[in-house]
């Protein structure tokens, strides 16, 4: 299938990457407001430049677009997609609201194209490994579950770009912009949250509307009780890896970005030796800790062949606009309760 992307900043170059990698896809053309930027990626991986979108979605060759604009700056672009009859994968936040996820989701079914989000974190062998002992109960009854994101950003970061800090096109800070992947990865393996309870702040930072700190205490509807806490004021020397912690009275899973801090069961498994080998972790930097562009680009790569799999085969992918609704919810009701004195917001 013929991919095209709108956005040709840092995150616009990752889809590039992944859409040259992938199976069953091939970059087709690239649009963005300044040609200048569009005909750099464009001309790195062969592919046509636009600044003009409506000639770009007109393309009768184009048959799927990704979008890398800012997160508050999703629906639009999206929405035009979608009317032009283009299947959509949008980058994180597929938008900043739950209700501009919901109109996005109605036009996705008005059209009949499928419309996904980049959930990354969802897409690498720990995660296949972490979500199949979920799955199978091996944790027996969920007691705890929590998931920690201590990265930092210098000021130079937030001076970057005007859109950056803010609630209009960030939509939030630490926790919506560099967390959601690993709020989405908790929700993914422990299930749907009842209430939340949470305290913001922005310690470090000058001249941002919007948190560099957060701190949620969770209930989940299993029972469970965890812990969210995300930063970007979190400073070491190489970068903390994003954690998602799992325990129960019958096992014990701390990963660490896509490797396993722990890996305990009370009943053992032929596999979890394997799993202990291979996916233990070492002592690698953290994955976009404190460097946004070091991510590896082959989970969008999986996201991407996932959403073209689902396409040909005619079922509904795995990383569809409901799943995506999940984490931005999570997220608004932690703002809402931290913005109102760490009230108990219930979802």
């Amino acid at each position: 299938m013929k991919f095209g992307i709108i956005g040709a900043g840092m995150i616009g170059n990752f889809h590039a990457k992944a859409i040259q990698a992938m199976e069953h896809g091939e970059l087709h053309s690239v649009c963005s407001l300044r040609i200048e930027s569009a005909e750099k990626l464009a001309g790195e991986f062969g592919a046509k430049a636009f600044t003009d979108i409506d000639t770009f979605l007109a393309d009768p060759e184009l048959e799927i677009v990704t979008i890398g604009t800012p997160s508050g700056a999703h629906l639009d672009p999206v929405l035009a997609a979608l009317k032009a009859g283009k299947h959509v994968i949008c980058e994180k936040p597929l938008e900043i609201t739950t209700e501009r996820i919901d109109e996005l989701t109605a036009a996705a079914k008005e059209h009949g194209k499928t419309l996904s989000a980049i959930l990354n974190r969802r897409f690498h062998p720990g995660m296949d490994a972490f979500k199949k002992a979920a799955d199978e109960g091996r944790f027996g009854k969920l007691t705890s579950a929590s998931a920690y994101v201590k990265w930092y950003r210098d000021q130079a970061y937030y001076d970057s770009a005007g859109w950056r800090g803010t609630w209009a096109l960030d939509g939030g800070g630490a926790l919506m912009n560099q967390s959601i992947h690993t709020v989405d990865a908790l929700l993914y393996l422990a299930g749907p949250v009842k209430s939340v309870q949470a305290n913001a702040a922005c310690l470090a930072h000058q001249r941002i509307e919007v948190e560099d700190i957060v701190v949620a205490a969770v209930e989940f509807e299993n029972g469970a009780l965890g812990v969210i806490e995300c930063s970007t004021c979190t400073w070491s020397k190489d970068g903390h890896p994003a954690r998602v912690q799992l325990s129960g009275t019958d096992g014990s899973v701390f990963l660490a970005d896509e490797s396993f801090e722990i890996w305990e069961f009370r009943d053992e498994k032929p596999e979890d030796a394997e799993i202990r080998r291979t996916l233990m972790k070492g002592q690698e930097a953290g994955l976009g800790a404190n460097d946004p562009k070091a991510i590896n680009f082959y989970q969008h790569q999986r996201n991407f062949e996932e959403v073209v799999a689902a396409i040909r085969e005619g079922r509904e992918c795995k990383t569809n606009a409901s799943e995506a609704r999940k984490a931005v919810e999570l997220i608004r009701a932690i703002y809402e309760s931290a913005q109102n004195g760490g009230k108990k917001v219930y979802l």
